[in-house]
């Protein structure tokens, strides 16, 4: 699997090729600016890319304006974006076209080998990949007043942020140590409660919950 990381901090940018290369990635590029960036995703049409959100020139947000504008010349294009701090206009410009493969995480997940490796696969693969930190704000500033939310149960709240984190049923009954039926039931009240079309697909059940979530924003 191929990917192009773009990651100005050398130390970590170094960190990162050596971990996704025990991991069996082969690294397309690694570079550090908004024009290298884009150069190489436009030449070397990875598998996936892993983006820091500020790069240079800028240093603004020229990573991630840069794996837009691939995604727009590629649609579906795999993007992981990392970011220092929670930034939801970042979460919903990836999310904004609906068709998935987008990840974004803050960098302390990084040092979670496992979790990280995780992400990029799922990505990868065309999944979604959602910070827990994202999550729980999306939750958190929805007023107390919005009914939907309010009425899930605190189990299902808990469910509701694995599943909107990218978590199977058969993942999120690991995580909470009960039965995949169980798991079964409460995503069928969850989406129910919300008023959305219950899926058996991972993805498009993530991206449902995300907008749902986001809607009004």
């Amino acid at each position: 699997m191929r990917v192009v990381l773009a990651e100005d901090l050398f130390l970590l940018r170094d960190g990162l090729v050596r971990l996704l290369e025990a991991h069996d990635f082969e690294i397309a590029a690694a570079v550090e600016s908004g024009p290298e960036l884009s150069r190489a995703l436009a030449e070397l049409d990875p598998d996936v890319a892993v983006v820091d959100v500020r790069l240079p020139p800028t240093h603004t947000d020229e990573g991630l304006q840069c794996a837009l504008e691939a995604r727009r010349r590629r649609p579906g294009l795999p993007v992981l974006v990392l970011s220092q701090h929670v930034e939801q206009l970042y979460a919903r410009e990836l999310l904004a076209d609906g068709s998935g493969a987008v990840g974004y995480l803050l960098k302390d997940r990084v040092f979670d080998a496992e979790q990280f490796v995780d992400a990029v696969r799922r990505v990868a693969a065309g999944g979604t990949a959602m910070d827990p930190q994202v999550i729980q704000q999306l939750l958190a500033r929805k007023s107390a007043d919005d009914r939907p939310l309010a009425r899930l149960t605190p189990r299902e709240r808990e469910v509701l942020e694995e599943m909107a984190q990218g978590r199977s049923n058969a993942a999120i009954a690991g995580k909470l140590v009960v039965t995949e039926r169980a798991i079964a039931k409460h995503t069928a009240n969850i989406f129910a409660k919300l008023g959305l079309e219950v899926s058996d697909d991972d993805n498009r059940r993530v991206l449902a919950v995300l907008a749902h979530l986001d809607h009004g924003r």
